[in-house]
């Protein structure tokens, strides 16, 4: 059984500054690590180092896991990256990916950042799931790609038509009418040396979409500087990462940074496996997952905190899974939403139960122009929420904006800018080259900045009451879903030009399970004691109503990693919340 070594995690020193305007710098004393330049550079060493050491695998049709080697994830890189060469791509003509995580797109991200070709993995749902594929011809006509891939040419046959194929070649894994997956293997490798020698920290890896919530999805360069950096700050942070291959298995998208930056270089970087789970915190879905870990032994976990209210139940319930759980693992780790204080109680406490010890349950705050990993925290808490400080080689500028601190980075993580879009890149950028993330910090200890920092919601998601007060809608909502017990599974803060605040609620799978009397009730009482406990008219919740319909993707509604955009929400619910202010239909009332 792991014991908790404080030698796996950092201790950073930091500088600290206040100027006259009011504003604070904080980094670390000690600089960035050195690292290798290229993920092209950390193939080749764990292809070198351990051949036959799996970096990435899948279950097949058969269940058993089909495992990929370095060694033959450098030869089919070399493949791979000759013949999308071949086909005329470069660093002009990317690689678009419709589809989700699989070995096929592992290979093909690859050979693209082997080779030096852009790729750009895009949420399946803006193929499959919009209507209208709006977002994904946008992102087509911005890119023009040489190239598309999607593992089932049939099934993103509609989307694919929407966007236009002339001059585009089309792959799948299976479809009719287009190029092979296993037709690229047959490259010649020798031709892709070339590019591979002329490869650089400025050479773009991919291109990462924003959710597009507001507009257009914005196309955010990701360089192999920016990524490999990262990756430097996040094994300075978590240090047992260095002192055994981790092995992951994780769900989340690609097209995602977190996972399709963060968690999967993590593994690469570091010599580790990547296991796919083709499971996910949904209805149907969540089996698979379970079933899988009950097979690996993850030394990292992530989830995002729905997924670890399924988790913590099967933990609390199964001896053997919790024991296999836990027996190599590092860290527990959380980010997409605000954790629920009692999820975070019994992981900890099942976590203990299992070890003997603390197992660090952490998460962190970062973007995708900021490659993400930014600010961490891995001493171990009390309550959840704490995001952490500055990594090491980040600069971090906090700025009185509306009452609040508002968060801007600058180093060699951040991005350049946003693709064939000039006036987004320099409004992202203050006078001074730091990146304006839009998100607001609270210090968890005024007096000791080096203790870190809780999220404080997005500076642009806030709003007043008619009192004047401004209203920190990040966490309200986080208070609001953690008072609820499990009721609700999100929500939408309301009272903009109100007098007090109101909520939209959406239920989760418990709720749904209750007859619609008593699930009224339920929260009608889980309300009222928040309201009492609450300190302020500014935290104080006083109404709700029941979204009876999912949040829309075409809409805006809800982002490509599943969180709420809670101001397009409030102004598509604009009739649904005067009704409530006004008293009419189904209100809940404190």
């Amino acid at each position: 059984m792991n014991t908790l070594d404080p030698t796996d995690f950092w201790a950073p020193r930091f500088d600290i500054v206040t100027r006259a305007d009011g504003s604070t710098l904080m980094q670390q004393k000690d600089p960035l690590p050195d690292h290798l330049p290229t993920l092209a550079d950390y193939l080749d060493k764990w292809a070198d180092a351990t051949p036959d050491q799996p970096w990435i695998a899948q279950r097949d049709k058969g269940d058993d896991w089909r495992k990929i080697t370095y060694a033959e994830a450098r030869d089919a890189a070399r493949r791979i990256g000759a013949s999308l060469l071949a086909m005329g791509l470069g660093a002009d003509r990317p690689l678009l990916i419709l589809s989700g995580n699989s070995l096929e797109h592992a290979l093909l991200g690859a050979a693209c950042f082997y080779v030096g070709i852009p790729y750009a993995p895009v949420s399946p749902a803006y193929s499959l799931v919009s209507e209208d594929h709006a977002k994904l011809k946008d992102i087509a006509a911005l890119l023009k790609p040489g190239a598309i891939y999607a593992e089932d040419g049939d099934a993103f046959a509609s989307a694919m038509a929407s966007i236009g194929q002339r001059g585009m070649a089309v792959i799948s894994r299976e479809g009719q009418n287009t190029v092979q997956f296993d037709d690229l293997l047959s490259g010649d490798p020798a031709k892709a040396q070339a590019s591979r020698a002329s490869l650089s920290g400025e050479t773009v890896v991919k291109y990462l979409f924003t959710s597009g919530s507001t507009g257009s999805p914005k196309a955010v360069i990701n360089t192999n500087k920016m990524i490999c950096s990262m990756q430097a700050m996040v094994r300075d942070c978590y240090r047992f990462l260095e002192k055994r291959p981790p092995v992951v298995l994780d769900w989340a998208p690609w097209n995602h940074t977190a996972a399709g930056n963060k968690v999967s270089y993590l593994v690469m970087t570091n010599g580790g496996t990547y296991h796919i789970d083709d499971g996910k915190p949904a209805p149907g879905k969540f089996d698979e997952t379970l079933r899988n870990l009950r097979e690996i032994a993850c030394t990292w976990y992530f989830n995002v905190p729905v997924g670890w209210d399924l988790l913590v139940e099967e933990l609390e319930n199964d001896a053997q899974l919790a024991e296999t759980f836990f027996s190599q693992l590092g860290m527990m780790f959380y980010a997409g939403a605000g954790m629920a204080q009692h999820t975070w109680d019994r992981l900890r406490a099942v976590a203990r139960k299992t070890t003997g010890h603390e197992v660090p349950l952490a998460t962190s705050l970062g973007a995708t122009e900021t490659a993400p990993f930014a600010l961490a925290c891995t001493e171990v808490q009390e309550f959840s929420g704490n995001v952490g400080v500055p990594a090491a080689g980040l600069t971090m500028k906090l700025v009185p904006n509306g009452g609040k601190l508002e968060l801007r980075l600058k180093g060699p993580s951040i991005t350049p800018g946003y693709y064939g879009d000039p006036v987004k890149t320099a409004e992202a950028f203050d006078g001074e080259g730091f990146y304006c993330m839009g998100d607001a910090l609270r210090p968890a200890d005024p007096d000791d900045l080096s203790k870190g920092f809780f999220f404080d919601g997005r500076v642009a998601e806030n709003f007043k009451l008619t009192t004047g007060t401004w209203v920190a809608v990040g966490a309200v909502r986080a208070s609001l879903v953690d008072a609820m017990e499990g009721l609700i599974r999100d929500a939408v803060i309301t009272g903009e030009n109100e007098a007090e605040l109101g909520a939209l609620v959406i239920p989760s799978e418990k709720a749904a399970c209750m007859p619609a009397d008593d699930l009224r009730i339920a929260l009608g009482q889980k309300l009222s004691e928040a309201a009492e406990k609450a300190t302020g008219s500014a935290s104080r919740v006083r109404r709700a109503v029941l979204l009876t319909k999912e949040p829309s993707f075409d809409r805006g509604e809800i982002t490509e990693k599943g969180s709420l955009n809670q101001r397009a929400m409030r102004r598509n619910y604009q009739d649904l919340i005067a009704e409530m202010y006004a008293g009419d239909g189904d209100v809940i009332l404190a």
